[in-house]
């Protein structure tokens, strides 16, 4: 299985025939604005998995989907039935005032799952922390809730293909729910500010690897582009690696556009 990952929570995942995009968003640095995965990506792949629809995650979702005819899986609260028919909040809509239709939708509560061309999906409980945003000197707080476009449709998603699972938790804060899960690879935020706020931070990702105890442990959303700033939801990585290599765990660092293969 290759892995590569592209900045925020945004990666491809590939075995055989299958080619999972996890988060296809935008990378919001106002100086580099772009999709997180290539558009030269887009057509090879075969499936779309959405975490939730802040912009970094879900932006280019329908024009991946559009390009590969590929299914797309995401969390049954990123979608509302609309005159019959089930529809996901516009990927660049206001808020929640625009809905689309994707041609092959699958939305999943937590614990359903899907097998879908060889590859098979289990939604997994995630809970998006409320956001801190330092703007000109002030902090704009949003907290995810009915109504609210943050952090809707949470979900993570555990993505088996052949003997390998792989679990992306989006951007969660940390969960008992976890607990037992048995996974080879983890993909998880580590970027988060302090308790319960945006993500996880480093020790709280900490705990959730000793809940899950994949093989391999990959942290994601963090030290990311946004707005003006080069570095934003800052953390330790190496300081994470070491502690999660002291728990008996593989943990790799991806930069932009860097694979792993398992």
């Amino acid at each position: 299985m290759k892995i590569t990952h592209y900045l925020y929570n945004a990666f491809l995942i590939e075995q055989g025939g299958a080619k999972v995009a996890i988060d296809p968003g935008q990378n919001l640095w106002l100086f580099g604005l772009r999709s997180l995965i290539p558009q030269s990506e887009w057509p090879t792949i075969t499936h779309v998995v959405i975490t939730h629809g802040d912009p970094d995650h879900h932006w280019q979702s329908d024009r991946v989907a559009q390009a590969s005819g590929a299914h797309v899986i995401c969390g049954a609260g990123l979608t509302r039935i609309i005159d019959g028919e089930t529809q996901v909040v516009a990927p660049r809509g206001r808020e929640l005032t625009t809905w689309v239709k994707f041609d092959k939708l699958h939305p999943l509560d937590a614990c359903e799952s899907v097998s879908l061309d060889g590859v098979q999906i289990e939604a997994v409980r995630s809970v998006h922390g409320p956001i801190a945003v330092p703007i000109l000197g002030l902090e704009i707080k949003r907290q995810p809730g009915p109504g609210e476009r943050v952090g809707l449709g949470s979900m993570g998603f555990k993505i088996t293909i052949g003997d390998t699972s792989v679990l992306n938790l989006g951007d969660s804060v940390l969960l008992p729910d976890w607990n037992g899960i048995s996974v080879d690879v983890l993909m998880l935020p580590i970027g988060g500010f302090g308790h319960d706020t945006w993500t996880m931070n480093v020790d709280e990702a900490l705990e959730a690897v000793e809940l899950i105890s994949p093989r391999l442990v990959i942290p994601c959303h963090y030290s990311v582009p946004f707005l003006w700033k080069r570095r934003f939801a800052v953390a330790d990585d190496q300081r994470f690696k070491r502690e999660v290599e002291r728990l008996g765990v593989e943990c790799t660092i991806l930069g932009d556009g860097d694979t792993v293969t398992v």
